[in-house]
């Protein structure tokens, strides 16, 4: 997949998700196979880009690949300017989200919220793709709620106006992420231009992968919330479209390796007191399937140090390889 002058290692890509898609999750989900990975979005409004929170989210620590950044708002002007500012801090892709369906973002106005205002839609891709020499590209859903859905529309506003790729979550901002995924629309919407398109949505397994490519006829496919704790999904998902076969999933020693080092990197960007705290939500979904009663993640959310912390999921995965599955954490 070719987006501008970059060629992708494959067509399997990593959502930007806010306050999931840090620089220690992109680097690792690029290390275990993914194409592309994408920045968590990044406000254009210039008050807040010398936060701490916003500084966290450009930090690029060089093991990504391309760097994606990903920005959100609903002046043009602004865009554009955040747009220059990210570029000169080395963004090589520069994307638009019109996608996000949260209340706090909609209300400014951007998000999926502009997809009511197609006219406006377009004032922003002229305003960013005029203001950056790198490619441009637009993640958006496939309308403001089910009585206006014009995905074929704002795609077409894309195309004609500079944008070098599209990647499309089959809901639109009423369904958030409930219901069925639209991938007849995502088949509509590359059916009706000739940009690369990713399709997004319940991209859980390797195999739902290949269905929804062969249906869709889709260039790619975008992978979020099935990335959390699993960021395995890349490379099982590359595996399987290129050799028709599942790859075996990781071992429990396997996760448990993946689990700790991740830990640690998030120590080591966040500092010992919020890396704690963040530390926590990712232990919670590498550990949903393992610990379905939630009893060893609630002793974990208490504790206060990476020490602890580290100690913890060694002692719970020596006891989980000693112990045959009950439903509920040997930790209990």
């Amino acid at each position: 997949m070719q987006i501008g002058p970059y060629s992708l290692s494959n067509n399997v890509v990593l959502a930007p998700m806010a306050g999931v898609t840090d620089q220690p999750f992109r680097e690792l989900c690029k290390e275990l196979g993914a194409g592309l990975v994408v920045s968590e979005m990044l406000s254009s409004n210039p008050k807040v880009w010398q936060s701490q929170k916003s500084r966290k989210r450009m930090e690029y620590g060089g093991n990504e690949g391309v760097r994606v950044v990903q920005i959100a708002g609903s002046e043009p002007e602004l865009l554009a300017r955040a747009a220059q500012f990210n570029v000169a801090n080395g963004a090589q892709i520069i994307d638009i989200n019109m996608g996000c369906p949260a209340k706090k973002v909609n209300k400014k106005l951007a998000g999926s919220a502009l997809l009511q205002f197609p006219e406006l839609v377009e004032s922003i891709i002229k305003a960013v793709v005029n203001a950056v020499s790198v490619p441009v590209t637009l993640k958006f859903r496939t309308g403001w709620d089910t009585g206006n859905k014009n995905a074929v529309q704002i795609a077409k506003i894309a195309q004609d106006n500079g944008i070098q790729s599209l990647a499309l979550h089959g809901r639109t901002r009423a369904c958030l992420y409930r219901g069925e995924v639209e991938y007849d629309t995502i088949k509509a919407v590359k059916q009706a231009v000739t940009l690369p398109v990713l399709a997004n949505g319940d991209i859980t397994s390797a195999q739902k992968a290949k269905q929804v490519l062969d249906y869709t006829q889709a260039d790619g496919v975008m992978v979020g919330r099935a990335a959390q704790g699993n960021p395995w999904i890349f490379r099982e998902i590359e595996h399987y479209l290129l050799t028709g076969k599942k790859r075996p999933a990781p071992t429990l020693q396997e996760v448990q390796a993946t689990l700790s080092r991740h830990v640690c990197n998030v120590h080591q960007f966040y500092g010992e007191f919020m890396g704690v705290r963040i530390a926590r939500k990712h232990v919670g979904w590498y550990l949903a399937e393992h610990d379905p009663c939630r009893s060893f993640r609630k002793t974990f959310n208490a504790l206060e140090s990476v020490e602890m912390q580290l100690e913890a999921l060694e002692a719970y995965f020596g006891r989980l390889a000693d112990e045959k599955p009950t439903g509920c954490s040997p930790a209990a």
